[in-house]
C-alpha cells in the first residue's frame, strides 16, 4: 500500500515536472550535463515561490508601516498645535484676570478714599448739627429769661400806668410823684426793645430749627448712599475672595498660616490697610464705622492673598510654546519628581514665584541646576538648562529669566524638568498650576 502511494506521487511529479537534462559544454569541446529530476526541480519551484511571496508580504508590511507611521505624525503634529494654541490662549486670557484683578484693586482703592471722604464729610455734618442744637438751646435759654424779663417789665408797666392815673397807690398810701415819668418812658422803651429782641430770638429760633432739618435730611441721604456703596463693596470683595481661598486650598495651602505668614513681614510690598478711627468723643463707634472697618479687614485679606500669590509657584515657568513630555509619579519603574516641558533649544525659562536663589551651578543628573527657596517653605528646581542667568544668593521675583532650556546632565532631548518641594518633599507642580488656571478662567 504504502509503495503505491510513492509510485502514484513520483508518477505525478514526474508528468508535471518531468525530469530534464542540462548541458555544460567546456572550452575542450567536453559536453557534459547536470541531470535535474522532478524532485529536485520541485524544491527549486517551492522555494522560488516562497521567497516571491516573502518579497510581496514583507514590500505591502514596509509600504504601510509608512503610511501609517506618517499619519500618526501629522496628527501629532497637529495636535500639538492644537495643544501649544490653547495654552498660548489659555496664558493670555490668566494674564488678563491678573489685569482684571490689578484694576479691581485699583477700583477698591479708590472707593475707599471716596469712602474716607464721605466719613470725613458726614462727621462734619455731624459736628455742625451738635453745634447747632447748643445753638438753638443757648437761644432757647435767652429767649425764655427775655420772656421772664418781658413779662415783669409789662407787670411794672401797668402798675406805674395806674399809679400815675390814681388807680393805684405806692405803698404806705403815697401817691406818684410826677417825676416818675422819665421812668416809666425807660420802662417803655426797654419793653419795646425786649420785644423786638424776642422776635428776633424767634426768627433766629426758625432759622436754626430749618437748617437742623435741612441737616438731617442731608444725613439720611448720606447715609443711605453709603449704605449703597458699602453693599457694593462688600459683594465685591467677596467674589474677589472666594476664588483667591479656592486657589490656595486647591494647591493644599493652610490659609489661615500663610496669611498670618505674609501679615507679620511684609517686605516693602504694601503693609495692611489701617481701621478707620474716628472722633467720637468717648462715644462707641457708630454702625457705619463698624462696617467699614470690616470692609477694610476683607480687602486686607484680599491684599494678602495677592502677595502670597506672588511668592506660591502658581506660575508656568515657560511663557513660548511648548509640551508636556513628562509628568509627575512613577515612570520606568523610578519616581519622577516633576514636569517635563519640551520646546527649542535656548527658549528662556522664568521664575514661578518670588524668592531667593539658594543654589545655581553643575548637579548630577539635573545637569545645570537651579534651586529657588520660596515664603511658606516651598522651593522650586529648574533642571538641564543651556544657560544659568543667576547667582547663589540673588533674589528674584515671578517672571525673572533665570536660564535657557537645554539638554544638559542625565537627558534624552531638550527640556526643562521642574519640580516643587513643600518642606523638601516633592509635590506635583501641576496642583499649582492647575489651581492657578481653574481661577484666572472663571
Amino acid at each position: 500500500m504504502r509503495s503505491n502511494i510513492f509510485r502514484t506521487i513520483r508518477n505525478a511529479l514526474e508528468r508535471a515536472f518531468p525530469e530534464q537534462r542540462l548541458y555544460l559544454r567546456s572550452d575542450r569541446n567536453e559536453t557534459r550535463f547536470i541531470r535535474l529530476t522532478p524532485f529536485a526541480q520541485l524544491l527549486a519551484w517551492t522555494g522560488t515561490s516562497v521567497f516571491v511571496a516573502w518579497s510581496i508580504i514583507a514590500t505591502a508590511f514596509i509600504l504601510m508601516d509608512s503610511i501609517g507611521s506618517g499619519n500618526v505624525r501629522e496628527q501629532a503634529k497637529r495636535e500639538q498645535a492644537l495643544y501649544e494654541m490653547r495654552l498660548n490662549e489659555l496664558s493670555a486670557e490668566r494674564d488678563a484676570r491678573a489685569d482684571e484683578a490689578l484694576l479691581a484693586q485699583e477700583r477698591f482703592n479708590v472707593a475707599l478714599e471716596q469712602i474716607s471722604r464721605m466719613q470725613i464729610t458726614l462727621l462734619d455734618s455731624e459736628d455742625r448739627r451738635k453745634e447747632m442744637e447748643k445753638g438753638i438751646e443757648v437761644i432757647q435759654t435767652t429767649l425764655r429769661r427775655t420772656m421772664k424779663e418781658r413779662d415783669a417789665a409789662r407787670s411794672d408797666t401797668e402798675l406805674l400806668s395806674a399809679q400815675l392815673s390814681g388807680e393805684a397807690e405806692l405803698p404806705g398810701g403815697q401817691r406818684m410823684d410826677p417825676d416818675t415819668d422819665e421812668a416809666v418812658d425807660f420802662l417803655s422803651a426797654a419793653l419795646t426793645n425786649t420785644a423786638v429782641e424776642r422776635d428776633l430770638m424767634a426768627m433766629t429760633a426758625k432759622k436754626a430749627e430749618d437748617l437742623v432739618a435741612e441737616m438731617e435730611l442731608e444725613r439720611r441721604l448720606l447715609e443711605e448712599k453709603n449704605d449703597r456703596i458699602f453693599s457694593q463693596l462688600e459683594d465685591a470683595v467677596s467674589l474677589s475672595l472666594e476664588p483667591l481661598d479656592k486657589m490656595f486650598k486647591a494647591a493644599g495651602l493652610p490659609t489661615e498660616s500663610i496669611l498670618k505668614t505674609v501679615r507679620s513681614g511684609y517686605s516693602g510690598q504694601g503693609g495692611p490697610l489701617t481701621p478707620l478711627t474716628f472722633s467720637t468723643r468717648g462715644e462707641e463707634p457708630d454702625a457705619e464705622s463698624l462696617r467699614a472697618n470690616a470692609i477694610l479687614e476683607r480687602m486686607d485679606e484680599m491684599n494678602l492673598y495677592r502677595i502670597a500669590a506672588e511668592k506660591a509657584p502658581f506660575a508656568l515657568p515657560i511663557k513660548s510654546s511648548f509640551r508636556y513630555t513628562s509628568g509627575f509619579g512613577v515612570r520606568w519603574g523610578r519616581m519622577h519628581e516633576g514636569t517635563d516641558f519640551a520646546s527649542s533649544y535656548g527658549t528662556p525659562i522664568y521664575a514661578t514665584a518670588d524668592g531667593v536663589v539658594s543654589y545655581a551651578g553643575w548637579l548630577a543628573g539635573y545637569g545645570r541646576l537651579v534651586k529657588i527657596q520660596h515664603e511658606f517653605g516651598i522651593e522650586t528646581r529648574y533642571a538641564h538648562q543651556s544657560k544659568i542667568l543667576v547667582k547663589v544668593g540673588q533674589r528674584v521675583s515671578r517672571g525673572d529669566h533665570i536660564g535657557d532650556m537645554g539638554n544638559s546632565g542625565r537627558s534624552t532631548g531638550t527640556h526643562l524638568h521642574y519640580e516643587v518641594r513643600v518642606g523638601d518633599k516633592p509635590v506635583n507642580p501641576m496642583t499649582y498650576i492647575k489651581a492657578a488656571n481653574d481661577v484666572f478662567q472663571k
